[in-house]
């Protein structure tokens, strides 16, 4: 049971954010559509930590960049 109310709860976060882009998109540019689009990550974002809090991850994982180390004199 706890799979399948992951997956519907999972699935609406990602269906509402993906509908927040969509409205996004059709907004002139400014504050409110500056807000849908913080609105939309942080939606996304949701889904993504309740995976993996559920165990689960994304089938391709972030990819890293390394970080450089700068050598002093």
């Amino acid at each position: 049971m706890g799979t399948v109310v992951f997956l519907y709860r999972s699935l609406a976060y990602r269906n509402a954010a993906a509908d927040l882009l969509r409205k996004a998109r059709k907004l002139p540019r400014g504050a409110e559509r500056s807000a849908v689009l913080r609105y939309a990550k942080a939606l996304k974002e949701l889904a993504q930590t309740e995976a993996w809090l559920e165990g689960r991850s994304d089938s391709k994982p972030q990819a890293t960049v390394p970080a450089r180390v700068a050598a002093s004199l």
